[in-house]
């Protein structure tokens, strides 16, 4: 295999100095002078005026706010170039921008007001001379000094550095004297004021997503405050560590990240054990048999949920059955959750929610990233990413991994395998471009093959396959896919762009589950055109476009054939609305048109309010819709000797209508100080309304039915969630959370079942040097079972699950400092709980009272594992 080597990303942030040359030596003469700015925007909307005719060079730093510019001085002058730079709206040692201009630059770029008044500069040229001192920008200002905000107050900028050179103004930074009420919060353009405060010279400064720090403040003064990530600047900063887990207090959308730090706190093979240790996300087995799992969001499978890899579909028709399995941990940069209705740009499944995955990008991962997993039943994972940047504007990526298990655990001695054995292999060859000049694009493509055995412990493929001497399952996977994302931003207006989402990819499954035979393939290609602008000024946003979406099945089970073609062009509108800080209104439509249900409307609605600081407030409503796929999405029925029960006709898909809910929710989110130190509490409810629901009726243990609601079928979603640093290196997370989820089935309207009402949630995270301690505990209450009173005695099972307690812990070390390796161990379920009567009639597998489908809890026992991470950045 060929092996990738990366140069560094970027170089340390220069100080930009004068640069020796002699003229009776070369032609081009380097001078450096002041050029007032602020941050990523400003250096290249500066950088692009000073270049013209005999610029051979130009660099320019928002720390130095110092432009170094190479030119040929028998082709152009320094006066031409500071001209440019003043009509681009930038003040500079020569000439001032004119005010008209200036107010055009976007807020972020409002650079007048926290200068001081500094002597001018004067640019000196490089010579043979002794090269000129340069006096930099001050960046506090020395306490006889006041300005526009007043003679008493505190005054600044808060900023993120973002490790390329530049300064992003953070929005919504907040501000406050420790231990008082009083504080404020940075504007649209980073900016804060606040009065002295008598009682208090210790300044909090903190913002979502990092952990908040002190400085001292004894007197008036100006101040640029940079939060920075693993890096010493040379000036007035807070130093500071992004949380594992983090909700933007300033999005719309109320969307938690989880981080790279928070998916190390398991073992993450893959995506459905990403979420152990979220409280909002639920992982089940689909069955005892097949290892296919499921996520739960809002008491609904995660059928309702979209899951899109960085905004591409993912896992989904097809896939959904062994889709978690199939994105690897080691892939995976952040996750990003969405409780109710996301963006109409995104488009219109989504039901309960959506999950983004975004995975790791060439230009910013690890050149070389290598884990070894394995763990006591038998199962072992080889992860190797690679990453390479090619000149300035490309770079790319191989992500491989490759998963394998071949001891047949039979944990429950019920004499079935508690895993199926086999291989799954998957990789990632990715490619980005971006020309620093408003062009970007990505394109790469994946593969996937997964081969696993499952079934009965003595079960051999080759004499038994489709027999009765002993129950067996086996299935192939095979999936190609290609993506591509291409990106333009208008140099002049960053807040215009455009930009094309592109994927395809081709789904094969041949399998068989005992007797009966399972075949499928899917087809499908989308494509998602977005424009986005202002209306006026950056109070008034929108999104709009066009979509297309084809999905191609052939699904063939036992003797009967499934086909249906599904092609949905769309168009979509969102406008945002953002009058002050405080206040967000995003409300979006759009229209599609399925070939098989014709045209239809997606309103969706979603509101933040900061009713006072550290207060939010969000409230979403929207409508979803989908088209269920009966066999993928409820693949335990095929392990069971049900009879599968569909509508008498074979229109549409399947002969059944889409599935259309709406959905509703508010959430509060509430900035505390608790033992000293920042904490957050939040509590969301939401509710689910389905107009029609594709219904999966298991209430009669000799059959299972589909069939459109008839009825009501609703869900109810509560959570409070708190989460503090007791003391210092200890992390706390706490939640509990309640469901009411019904549906009628038949005639009845009755809990949805193997949902647990109740669940509570608690995970400690705790770290000292280079050892991290995460232990996560949670407790599920009692799941209704449906009824299995047509059965024998010995196969008939309790109306309701007992309520149970599953804990997971994870000790890691990490040795090394120029290229560290991460140790780990842990041990999932040390409880030890496992439902010991998962499979119904396990003896009996060919008989009529077989059904591996009932799964309320743990399919097995405790499970220990280790690990070795390297890496080189």
């Amino acid at each position: 295999m060929k092996s990738y080597i990366i140069t560094l990303l970027f170089s340390s942030l220069l100080l930009i100095t004068y640069t020796h040359s002699s003229a009776q030596e070369k032609q081009d003469t380097t001078v450096s002078f002041k050029v007032s700015g602020v941050c990523g925007l400003c250096r290249d909307r500066i950088k692009k005026a000073a270049k013209g005719k005999g610029v051979s060079n130009a660099d320019w730093s928002a720390k130095s706010q110092m432009l170094t510019l190479t030119f040929d001085p028998t082709l152009t002058t320094i006066e031409k170039v500071a001209d440019r730079i003043a009509e681009a709206g930038h003040d500079n040692y020569l000439k001032k921008a004119d005010d008209a201009v200036y107010k055009t630059l976007h807020s972020c770029c409002r650079y007048r007001g926290l200068e001081e008044d500094e002597p001018t500069e004067v640019p000196s040229k490089d010579t043979n001379a002794e090269k000129a001192e340069v006096k930099s920008n001050s960046i506090v200002s020395s306490p006889q000094h006041t300005n526009s905000y007043g003679a008493h107050k505190v005054n600044g900028l808060v900023v993120e550095d973002d490790r390329k050179g530049s300064f992003k103004p953070l929005i919504g930074a907040s501000i406050i004297w420790l231990g008082t009420n009083t504080g404020t919060t940075t504007d649209s353009s980073g900016f804060f004021a606040i009065a002295l405060d008598q009682n208090s010279t210790k300044l909090v400064v903190s913002y979502t997503g990092y952990k908040p720090d002190t400085i001292i403040i004894t007197s008036p003064q100006r101040m640029r405050i940079v939060l920075a990530s693993n890096k010493q600047l040379n000036e007035v900063r807070v130093t500071s560590t992004k949380m594992s887990t983090y909700i933007n207090a300033y999005d719309p959308f109320r969307k938690a990240v989880m981080t790279q730090k928070e998916l190390l706190k398991a073992a993450c093979c893959n995506l459905s054990e990403s979420f152990e240790t979220n409280p909002s996300v639920d992982v089940s087995f689909n069955d005892a048999v097949t290892g296919s799992k499921q996520i739960q969001l809002l008491g609904l499978s995660g059928n309702y949920s979209q899951l899109t890899v960085e905004n591409l579909p993912g896992p989904r028709g097809l896939a959904t059955p062994m889709g978690l399995n199939s994105i690897p941990g080691t892939w995976v940069e952040s996750i990003q959750l969405i409780k109710g209705t996301g963006s109409v740009i995104n488009g219109f499944e989504s039901i309960s929610g959506q999950i983004n995955v975004e995975l790791k990008k060439p230009a910013t991962m690890e050149q070389l990233y290598a884990n070894v997993y394995t763990n006591d039943f038998g199962k072992t994972d080889l992860n190797l990413n690679l990453a390479k940047k090619i000149g300035k504007q490309w770079s790319t990526a191989l992500l491989l991994h490759d998963a394998f298990g071949n001891k047949k655990m039979d944990f429950n001695k019920d004499g079935f395998r508690d895993l199926p054995t086999g291989n799954l292999f998957s990789g990632i060859n990715r490619w980005n471009y971006d020309n620093e000049k408003g062009f970007m694009m990505q394109f790469g493509v994946k593969v996937l093959n997964d081969e696993k055995t499952g079934g009965e412990v003595d079960f051999n493929p080759a004499k038994d396959k489709l027999t009765m001497n002993n129950y067996g399952l086996q299935y192939n996977i095979d999936r190609k896919e290609a993506f591509a994302k291409i990106g333009y931003v208008f140099p002049q207006k960053k807040f215009q762009s455009i930009g094309l989402q592109l994927s395809a990819f081709d789904h094969q499954q041949d399998s068989y589950f005992g007797l009966t035979t399972y075949n499928g393939r899917q087809k499908n290609f989308y494509s998602n055109l977005i424009y986005q602008s202002i209306i006026g000024n950056s109070d008034h946003k929108f999104k709009t476009g066009l979509s297309f979406v084809m999905d191609d099945y052939n699904e063939d089970f036992n003797t009967q054939n499934f086909r249906r073609k599904e092609v949905v062009p769309g168009a979509f509108f969102e406008y945002t609305y953002s009058p002050s800080e405080k206040l967000d209104i995003v409300a979006g439509v759009r229209g599609d048109h399925n070939s098989l249900y014709g045209a239809f409307v997606t309103p969706r609605l979603n509101v933040r309010y900061e009713p006072v600081s550290g207060t939010t407030i969000r409230a979403s409503a929207g409508r979803g819709q989908r088209t269920a796929n009966i066999f993928a999405e409820n693949n335990s029925v095929l392990v069971s000797s049900r009879n599968i029960v569909l509508p008498a006709s074979s229109a549409k898909a399947y002969g059944l209508d889409p599935e259309v809910a709406w959905n509703k929710g508010i959430s509060i989110d509430q900035k505390l100080h608790l033992f000293n130190r920042n904490a957050n509490l939040s509590f969301d409810f939401f509710r689910n309304d389905f107009q029609n629901q594709v219904v999966v009726d298991l209430e009669n243990p000799r059959e299972v039915k589909f069939y459109n609601l008839e009825g009501k079928s609703f869900s109810n979603s509560f959570q409070t969630e708190v989460s503090a640093e007791p003391f210092k290196a200890l992390t706390a997370k706490l939640a509990y959370r309640f469901f009411d989820v019904k549906s009628t089935f038949g005639n009845q309207l009755l809990q949805k079942p193997l949902t647990a009402q109740h669940r509570a949630f608690a995970n400690l995270g705790y770290e000292v040097k280079g050892w991290k301690f995460d232990y996560t505990v949670s407790y599920n209450s009692k799941k209704r079972i449906p009824s299995t009173q047509q059965n024998p005695i010995a196969y008939q099972r309790d109306s309701y699950s007992p309520d149970y307690t599953v804990m997971n812990a994870q000790i890691s070390k990490t040795v090394g400092k120029k290229f560290p390796v991460d140790l780990y161990v842990g041990g999932e379920n040390l409880t030890n709980f496992f439902q010991k009567d998962a499979i119904i009639a396990a003896d009996q597998p060919f008989s009529p009272y077989f059904d591996a489908s009932l799964v309320w809890g743990p399919v097995s026992g405790r499970m220990f594992y280790g690990g070795v991470r390297f890496k080189i950045k």
